[in-house]
């Protein structure tokens, strides 16, 4: 049961474009974010009421290396997609300090144009160290940015390596931008976050358009090697799945941004039609509730009595070397009881 002040937020949220609809947008992705445990209560029963109003956008991931131009291409696409009539939200994750826990939060100041729109929202979020390149709220910030209408939801991950796809688990499709002279061909089969990208774009093409060529064609190449054309489901001739595809663009000129879509509007017609959008969405709900209860567990243990009261003493053993680290972890989880065995 809402209280009065979020049934407040939720009929804004969900009422007509308007500054009452982004201040409520804000509102409630900052009570998610909220550590406090009356404010997770609140924002369980916001979620909960929303529930009904979201799964409506297209969810594009967005993920690359540092200085690779996400947030060029996400600008350049979001003015794209504005002029032609859709609404687009940007949640823009930015790494925390591990040593202040800070975060600067510039994405928003790389969006100056699309910043000042009134079809686009951009919320940028401090990652606070959670691993994956993307902040541990951002699932249910993309829902409240659906249930206030919003039909386009970009998600903009740290900088990250090949290890850290946490993105590809929560959109339904997964870009990578890459870079001309990145590395050679062996630095294109490499597994990690290359074998599960949808969609491989070769960005800053104006730059060196002979090295864009050339990284297209070994990516290409691993493609075929990692096994994508192999696979009897998504055979090469069967055009009623989508084939993960490498392309070249220019974001900071704007060209390839639409062929860019056309591509993307592509893979959602296969997806809609083969039925494994909405089967790639009921296995990311499930594996957010199971990534929530791993959270929950955590959080419990950390607040345990009978853990903080063993916690200082266990600590300062491990420190001095008197006691294995193992053993300590082992002490801590008993003080929790055998139910956890």
């Amino acid at each position: 049961m809402l209280n009065a002040v979020d049934q407040a937020l939720v009929n804004d949220l969900t009422g007509a474009p308007s500054l009452a609809q982004r201040r409520a947008l804000a509102k409630i992705i900052t009570l998610l974010e909220s550590t406090r445990m009356d404010h997770r209560k609140r924002a369980d029963d916001v979620l909960n009421t929303l529930l009904p109003k979201t799964g409506k956008s297209f969810r594009l991931g967005i993920s690359g290396v540092p200085g690779v131009g996400k947030s060029t291409l996400i600008e350049t696409l979001g003015l794209y997609l504005i002029d032609k009539g859709h609404r687009v939200a940007v949640l823009a994750i930015d790494p925390s300090s591990s040593l202040s826990g800070g975060s600067i939060l510039g994405d928003k100041t790389r969006m100056e144009k699309l910043s000042v729109l009134d079809n686009a929202f951009i919320r940028p979020s401090p990652s606070s160290c959670t691993l994956g390149g993307v902040a541990e709220k951002t699932r249910e910030a993309m829902l409240v940015a659906e249930a206030a209408g919003f039909d386009i939801v970009i998600v903009e991950t740290v900088g990250v390596g090949q290890s850290e796809i946490a993105v590809a688990g929560m959109t339904d499709m997964f870009l990578l931008l890459q870079l001309p002279n990145a590395g050679d061909d062996l630095q294109a089969i490499k597994k990690g976050v290359m074998e599960i990208a949808d969609l491989i774009v070769i960005n800053k093409v104006d730059i060196d358009p002979d090295a864009a060529m050339r990284a297209q064609l070994f990516i290409t190449s691993s493609l075929r090697l990692m096994g994508f054309q192999g696979n009897p489901d998504h055979a090469s001739h069967n055009q009623a799945y989508w084939h993960p595809t490498v392309m070249t663009l220019s974001a900071l000129e704007g060209n390839g941004v639409p062929e860019l879509w056309e591509k993307i509007l592509h893979f959602q017609k296969l997806q809609n039609a083969n039925g494994l959008l909405q089967s790639r969405r009921k296995q990311q709900a499930g594996a957010w509730m199971w990534d929530r209860i791993d959270a929950g567990l955590k959080n419990a243990f950390q607040n345990h009595p009978a853990v903080q009261t063993l916690l200082p003493g266990l600590s300062a053993e491990v420190n001095q070397g008197t006691m294995a680290a193992s053993v300590a972890a082992r002490r801590l989880l008993e003080a929790m009881g055998h139910e956890f065995f």
